[in-house]
């Protein structure tokens, strides 16, 4: 930005998550420079923070770790939102109907931050491959009947330790429910690794006894996955690019978060938004492997699974009208659409062409 207003260049941010969590962090930046608290008094604490986003207060320990855990890069990443301020404007990946709430208190309340222009969805399509692997799967999704698969993946750095994958695997048994379930292996990198025997993780016989209702895979196809007819339940990670796809799809989420802004997407669906069950909105694992993640038990897991698959589960019918929305907001005439004019528009204003 600092070049953009030495060369008279107008200059917006992209922000690739959602309205909601842009405002709590803008209420982060105010609470950090403008009321000077110590952001580490959060830090596993069993206090609320409200935000101007929120209708609701939310619990401190949805908060993204690295703001409240005293780290210095914490305070960098807070300085770059701070810095928000001198844009000419801020694009979001959502859409109108979906965060309502968040993008009119963004317009009402935030006055020192610059204009919001929800744009999306937004969405990465990889639904092509040639991995013969993923052929298999894709037949035997066919093969499943219509909405009877729950999806279990959590996204580009998501894996868990074997502990949890036992419980997790206890709750796909008792749940009854078919599956995918992509596991993947901890790494002493931020990226997971595959696994070359199921069986060094999994309870014994686990394989054997889920071999007629569920398939165990490493890196999955999300996109082709969650469009397919046979898939009627997401438990994710709740990262921003699955949430859109999950609601592209017509797929409601059970939620896990892991990092990031995570937690704070998972209770916005939860319960801002009530489009998604809990499993827990303020589960996180420390990628950097410095701290232990707590177990969720199993039983936990299989409740959600099993109110996230029930056929008329109140988070189902709400993403269904939601997935409705979002095929029809970057047509000509829906909110999207308008909002990606009003953003070229508002350019050229500020080149002086208009």
């Amino acid at each position: 930005m600092q070049v953009g207003e030495e060369l008279s260049i107008p200059s917006y941010v992209y922000y690739t998550a959602g309205a909601f969590s842009l405002g709590v962090y803008y209420d982060i930046v105010s609470l950090k420079f403008e009321q000077n608290q110590d952001l580490a008094q959060y830090k596993d604490s069993d206090t609320q923070v409200s935000s101007r986003c929120a209708s609701q207060p939310l619990p401190a320990k949805v908060l993204t770790r690295i703001f409240v855990n005293g780290s210095p890069l914490g305070d960098i990443f807070l300085q770059y939102f701070r810095k928000f301020a001198s844009a000419k404007g801020v694009l979001i990946n959502t859409f109108y109907e979906l965060e309502s709430y968040a993008v009119d208190s963004l317009s009402a309340h935030y006055k020192s931050y610059p204009k919001v222009y929800p744009i999306g969805p937004i969405l990465k399509d990889n639904q092509g491959s040639g991995d013969p692997s993923v052929d298999d799967l894709m037949t035997w999704l066919d093969d499943q009947p219509e909405e009877s698969v729950v999806f279990l993946c959590f996204g580009t750095m998501g894996a868990f330790e074997g502990a949890q994958v036992r419980e997790f695997a206890e709750a796909l048994e008792g749940s009854g429910s078919r599956f995918v379930w992509s596991l993947r292996k901890p790494t002493s990198s931020l990226l997971p690794g595959e696994y070359g025997d199921y069986g060094e993780v999994l309870p014994e016989g686990f394989l054997e006894r889920t071999a007629g209702v569920g398939r165990v895979i490493g890196w999955a196809p999300q996109v082709a996955v969650l469009a397919h007819r046979a898939v009627g339940g997401f438990v994710s990670h709740c990262g921003w690019n699955s949430v859109l796809e999950s609601v592209w799809h017509g797929v409601p989420v059970a939620a896990l978060p892991l990092y990031g802004e995570q937690q704070i997407n998972a209770f916005e669906l939860v319960r801002e938004l009530g489009m998604a069950e809990e499993i827990r909105i303020d589960y996180r694992i420390d990628i950097a492997g410095q701290e232990k993640a707590e177990i969720v038990p199993a039983g936990d897991i299989e409740a959600a699974i099993r109110r996230l698959m029930a056929a008329g589960g109140g988070a189902r019918g709400k993403v269904k009208e939601m997935q409705r929305k979002s095929r029809e907001v970057l047509k000509e005439g829906g909110s999207s659409y308008a909002s990606q004019v009003e953003f070229f528009q508002d350019v050229l204003r500020n080149v002086g062409l208009e």
